[in-house]
């Protein structure tokens, strides 16, 4: 029978998201200052044979702002809402930041989930190497911020990358007042900024035995030789697949490509 999308509401702190599509389930996370609309283009290919659920992470997006932004607490929002629409089994697709929430969900509530899709990044402790962005924007003076490029000079006095600082500031918007605000909690995300990096290992009880995809930008180093042996001990059914002239937004730079290989995996 087909599922077709029919939420109800529950949980008083529920993530924002948005569906599209009918069928099977699965769910899109996000990664570090993003929010859903950054895997638009994946759950519209997706809703052709499937119902899309793309949230916001807490603290990002439309989503609410709370403290503490441990693997655990935002693996157990995303449960919640799951919980809220009648989900008991999806598929999960994360990247990035998103791809370890969707890591953690795995591990911890293995029968929620039946395949597991993880986009350029590895159950490991990472580098502290978002502290420039995050004083960054920490340093924009909203009251000076009368149209989006005043945000934009301003910080590209910490970013020089023009796309990264775009996206970065897809986070400012006019709030009701006509007054630019942040939409994502950049106190919250900072003083959680540690969490974010830390490793998903060490939990020796915890282990998905699901079929489970890590896709790789080849261009980028977030997944590396030296992280595999952290991914067969915690997912010993994983495979890989390697994007050519890809970055960490594989997504975006090759989305036909990357597409076609969620589609196949889901598929298999």
């Amino acid at each position: 029978m087909t599922n077709i999308c029919q939420p109800t509401q529950i949980h008083t702190k529920q993530l924002n998201y948005q569906q599209l599509g009918e069928g099977k389930n699965i769910v899109l996370i996000h990664g570090l200052f993003g929010s859903l609309e950054n895997l638009n283009m994946v759950a519209k290919s997706l809703s052709q044979h499937y119902c899309v659920t793309s949230i916001d992470v807490r603290n990002h997006g439309n989503s609410f702002h709370q403290q503490d932004m441990d693997y655990q607490v935002l693996a157990q929002d995303v449960i919640n809402l799951l919980d809220d629409l009648s989900i008991e089994h999806c598929h999960i697709l994360g990247h990035s930041m998103g791809g370890k929430i969707a890591m953690k969900i795995a591990l911890s509530f293995p029968e929620r989930i039946s395949k597991l899709i993880v986009a350029d990044i590895a159950p490991v402790k990472y580098p502290a190497h978002h502290l420039t962005i995050i004083e960054g924007l920490q340093a924009i003076d909203l009251t000076q911020v009368h149209k989006r490029k005043d945000a934009d000079i301003q910080l590209s006095k910490y970013v020089t990358d023009n796309g990264v600082r775009q996206f970065l500031l897809r986070n400012i918007a006019l709030n009701e007042q006509g007054k630019f605000q942040f939409k994502c909690n950049l106190l919250f995300i900072a003083q959680g900024y540690e969490q974010i990096m830390q490793s998903l290992s060490g939990q020796a009880d915890e282990q998905f035995n699901g079929d489970t995809l890590f896709i790789k930008g080849a261009n980028s180093d977030y997944i590396l030789p030296e992280h595999h042996s952290a991914i067969a001990l915690l997912f010993p059914e994983a495979k890989a697949k390697i994007i050519q002239g890809a970055g960490h937004w594989l997504h975006a730079e090759k989305t036909v490509a990357f597409n076609k290989i969620v589609t196949r995996f889901l598929n298999s």
